[in-house]
């Protein structure tokens, strides 16, 4: 779930199934979780696109910086496989501004820079959904 605070937006997962750790998570730009072809070879949720950047920074960094803002704080996976620890956006406030964007779960952390590699230096992309409208 996806809820304002008068901190920033508060996303509360309830996944299984994933690799302990840290894992790079983003807000991305369309509403589609389709693979998508790019350089010739199929990237799954390759449909949302890259991150949410209104500003059009150009460039990733740290949830509470001047990157992308789309750009979160990491997610943490127990050692179960589950991940249920609230993550804080502290720049995104209106719920209505990300529905109809994509949230991507990716393999591995994030650094929040784009060196040593682009956007965080985050795997491959493991799961997506669609921000839908609040009941």
């Amino acid at each position: 779930t996806v809820t304002e605070s008068s901190h920033g937006l508060v996303f509360t997962p309830k996944l299984s199934g994933l690799a302990s750790g840290l894992h790079g998570f983003h807000v991305h730009q369309n509403p589609a979780c389709g693979p998508a072809e790019k350089d010739g070879a199929t990237v799954p949720a390759g449909a949302a696109g890259g991150h949410y950047d209104p500003a059009t920074t150009g460039h990733h960094g740290a949830p509470w910086g001047d990157g992308h803002l789309g750009d979160l704080p990491p997610l943490f996976v127990a050692a179960d496989g589950t991940a249920t620890q609230p993550v804080l956006a502290p720049r995104l406030t209106r719920l209505a501004d990300i529905q109809g964007r994509a949230l991507v779960l990716h393999a591995g952390g994030d650094n929040h820079a784009d060196l040593p590699a682009p956007l965080g230096g985050g795997g491959a992309r493991l799961a997506c959904g669609v921000v839908g409208a609040a009941n």
